[in-house]
């Protein structure tokens, strides 16, 4: 529910296995299937799908990051409902790990005619490391 001066909504990111986040926020920032999209107090409702991305909010004006893939988004004046397959904050992620990842997906790419690669999985693989290795520099 929003705030007595409508400064703040409630923020609920959600994935199968827990609650990420339940918090009264100022600002969010999603990455939309079409691009990303911001949120604020008021704001008109819909719904989205989302991608592979940086999720960003604000609260107590200080702004806080998650790295989120597919999922979708519903946006009503006084809540937003993010659920996504997968959401880690900057200090849940292992920067080294994430590095390796990016380091393997760009391999497969790089074999590119090669019958054993799936490459939509590879590219997603590559998504996925780049956005967990940029939220993982994000740490406060």
């Amino acid at each position: 529910m929003a705030d007595r001066d409508g400064h703040t909504f409630q923020l609920e990111v959600v994935t199968p296995q827990r609650l990420i986040v339940s918090e009264e926020v100022e600002e969010l920032v999603a990455p939309g299937a079409e691009g990303y999209f911001g949120v604020w107090p008021g704001h008109t409702p819909f719904m989205t799908t989302l991608k592979i991305g940086e999720l960003s909010y604000k609260r107590r004006g200080e702004e806080r990051f998650l790295a989120v893939s597919w999922g979708y988004a519903e946006v009503r004046s006084e809540k937003a409902i993010i659920l996504v397959e997968t959401a880690e904050r900057s200090e849940e992620i292992d920067a080294a790990r994430a590095e390796e990842a990016k380091a393997r997906a760009e391999e497969r790419l790089r074999r590119w005619g090669d019958e054993t690669i799936d490459f939509a999985r590879a590219q997603a693989a590559l998504e996925r490391a780049l956005t967990r290795a940029s939220v993982a520099a994000r740490r406060r």
